[in-house]
């Protein structure tokens, strides 16, 4: 099965306090480059996530951890053809605001054949109609 970690399910694999981190690790080390991906855009929100949390990293530590999520999952990146897809998807369902950036993911799973979408974040996922929908997973 081809499987997709949204970035809710990355950044609570490397944050142990997180009340998700057990279930979310074992995905992740279940998980190598055949069989599982993440999009390109979930670096930079887990760069982000990871730089601002209590006990927070610094950068240098974040970039180590972003080098295990390359190395284990494969990172599918969206071109312009992609993002105006995916965009016209979110207009057409009514999708605004933070849910669009889900929106951009789920286009990464979608065009990496993904058959399961990992997160945590149902609800938002949820909006983005039901090819998506038929594919969230909880880890």
């Amino acid at each position: 099965m081809k499987a997709f970690l949204d970035t809710s399910v990355l950044v609570s694999v490397f944050y142990r306090p997180h009340v998700h981190h057990a279930e979310s690790m074992r995905l992740f080390l279940q998980s190598d480059r055949l069989s599982a991906c993440c999009g390109a855009h979930s670096l930079a929100e887990f760069y982000s996530t990871v730089t601002r949390m209590p006990g927070r990293i610094g950068g240098d530590q974040a970039m180590l951890l972003i080098s295990e999520i390359r190395e284990r999952l494969t990172v599918v990146a969206l071109d312009g053809v992609d993002y105006v897809r995916a965009l016209g998807k979110s207009a057409a369902l009514g999708v605004s605001g933070g849910t669009t950036y889900d929106a951009l993911l789920a286009e990464c799973a979608l065009k990496a054949g993904a058959e399961a979408i990992f997160t945590w974040n149902l609800r938002h996922y949820s909006l983005l109609g039901p090819e998506v929908a038929g594919r969230l997973r909880r880890p």
